[in-house]
């Protein structure tokens, strides 16, 4: 189920509905049926490892908060993962759809063996619990942060980078004269697996470190986890920031309710009419088997700086407009992102869910600044190289990291020589600065922004690029300037253009004010102009070919 479709906006206003009519409690169980629903509408399999984490991080965030999980918990927890094997793993969902009640049971092998060794570890869990209560507190903490590491990791493991490793490793050893068989796991990416493992991890961690009070309900966590709105492409939520919400009444607010429609609009606006309309431009240059100018590799690498950018951005407004229709309120992921003027900038920008995540829970634990300049780069390079693997199995979006990594270690290294030689000499503190001095110094900022900008385009290339030999063909095409030939791109759909030139309009805006979503403080003949314009460009972007969001696939 994909937000740009008929069937996510039935599936809404049933939610919604119902949602309005029911009491808190009521409300918390229709949130996490939907969540399940909404998540099981692409595989209902996929749902037996959300089970799975859900389970195992609700047991060892209190094992590490409280020291004991409550024996009622224990048992609806375990019988929770029993039936989640044998409900999506052994059912046929799609023959009750049909009507089909009698072929509804459909045992697999691996539905059995999985069922039988969720039976296994259930049984283990329990059986121990008493002698982990018995450990030495640091050594139970390690030991129980190992497993929830290893369960969460060993999931995205499987799923998305056992192949890549396997091949990798077999190209390594093929390289020095040794032949082996290939293994090869013929396995389908579950959706958004990459953000409810790291949201789900972050309850464990900071459980781990007293941040984060533990959840002592099973429910009330499977919530947190399978809350549908952010649950297949982020925002990646901290459970310091929405478990509260869940776990108190929510009074829906209109001027709430209101922002959130807007987001809502806004997003589908970015979506359909801008993003789904560039991509086919992008994809007709990236995608090409013949030869492409350096041209058609500017503009084509341009346009998805802008359609990421509106794709990703877009999924995060809806998602957070949602949100607010249920009286929660989810992280801001993109600020001004393309107004950076330098790496560290952009990434307190950019997908900041992600950012954060990966300063918090690596680049500190890796030792952060606090071991030598030389350490700190070092450290900076590995966090961006792993954020780049986080992003994809496959070799371009490890060079992505590297670069990123690469461009912040400079900027640091950078940074600090200035700071040794300061020239910003202050003679007038309290003085504000005149008309043109503002005047000079937003075109200065504007020139480094364009300047920076091009890094980021750059960095684009390296994550839009199906090959590494696409890579070193297309920038040797941009660092040599090569003749313009006959251009392979298709141009833009007029509706993309169009939303395009709005979007930079706001956003400027947006920078120039300092104030976010700065159009919803606008006059309200203003704002009604606005929203038409930006529904009529809406509808016309129905046109385009519908693509699922990028970043479904991470």
């Amino acid at each position: 189920m994909v937000f740009n479709s008929l069937v996510f906006f039935i599936f809404l206003g049933i939610v919604y509905a119902l949602y309005r009519l029911l009491p808190f409690r009521g409300q918390n169980w229709l949130l996490l049926v939907a969540g399940y629903v909404f998540y099981g509408w692409w595989d209902v399999r996929f749902l037996f490892l959300i089970s799975f984490s859900t389970t195992v991080d609700f047991w060892i965030g209190l094992l590490l908060s409280r020291g004991a999980v409550p024996r009622s918990e224990r048992v609806i927890a375990s019988l929770f993962i029993v039936t989640a094997a044998a409900c999506f793993l052994n059912l046929d969902w799609g023959a009750l759809s049909q009507g089909q009640l009698g072929a509804i049971l459909a045992p697999s092998t691996l539905g059995l063996q999985t069922l039988a060794g969720t039976i296994a570890i259930v049984l283990i869990a329990n059986a121990t619990h008493n002698q982990l209560l018995s450990m030495q507190p640091e050594r139970r903490r390690r030991l129980l942060l190992f497993v929830t590491v290893g369960v969460n990791l060993g999931f995205l493991g499987i799923f998305k980078y056992f192949n890549f490793f396997a091949e990798s490793a077999e190209r390594l050893l093929h390289a020095v004269g040794w032949n082996v068989d290939p293994v090869h796991l013929s396995v389908v990416l579950p959706v958004g697996i990459s953000f409810y493992t790291f949201q789900s991890l972050s309850y464990t961690i900071d459980s781990a470190r007293g941040r984060v009070k533990p959840v002592e309900h099973f429910w009330d966590f499977a919530l947190f986890v399978a809350f549908f709105p952010p649950m297949v492409a982020g925002p990646i939520e901290r459970a310091r920031h929405l478990l509260p919400q869940l776990l108190r009444p929510r009074h829906i607010r209109l001027n709430q309710s209101t922002y959130g429609v807007q987001l809502i609009l806004y997003g589908l606006f970015k979506k359909v009419a801008v993003a789904d309309g560039l991509a086919v431009s992008v994809n007709s240059v990236y995608n090409s088997s013949g030869t492409v100018s350096s041209v058609d590799v500017g503009f084509a690498t341009l346009l998805f700086a802008f359609q990421i950018f509106c794709d990703f951005s877009g999924y995060t407004d809806i998602a957070r407009g949602v949100a607010k229709l249920f009286g929660i309120e989810l992280s801001l992921n993109f600020d001004l992102p393309y107004f950076s003027r330098n790496p560290s900038e952009f990434w307190r920008r950019w997908h900041i869910s992600l950012s954060s995540w990966l300063r918090d829970y690596l680049y500190i634990e890796l030792g952060g600044n606090r071991r030598g300049n030389l350490r700190t780069y070092l450290n900076l390079i590995i966090t961006m190289v792993l954020g780049g693997l986080w992003h994809g199995a496959a070799a371009n979006f490890l060079l992505w990291g590297a670069y990123q990594g690469a461009l912040l270690a400079g900027h640091r290294l950078l940074t600090g020589r200035e700071e040794k030689f300061p020239t910003d000499v202050k003679t007038e503190a309290d003085a504000p600065p005149s008309a043109p001095r503002r005047f000079a110094k937003r075109v200065v900022s504007l020139a480094r922004i364009a300047f920076f900008f091009l890094f980021v385009c750059y960095g684009w290339l390296l994550f839009r690029a199906t090959s590494l030999e696409q890579i070193i063909i297309f920038t040797e095409k941009l660092v040599g300037l090569t003749p313009y030939a006959s251009s392979v791109m298709m141009k833009p759909p007029v509706a993309s253009i169009f939303g395009l030139v709005i979007l930079l309009c706001l956003q400027l805006a947006e920078w120039v004010d300092g104030r976010r979503d700065v159009f919803r403080f606008w006059p309200t003949p203003l704002q009604g102009a606005l929203y038409a314009v930006i529904i009529f460009d809406l509808f016309m972007g129905m046109s385009n070919a519908p693509a699922q969001f990028i970043y479904f696939q991470f």
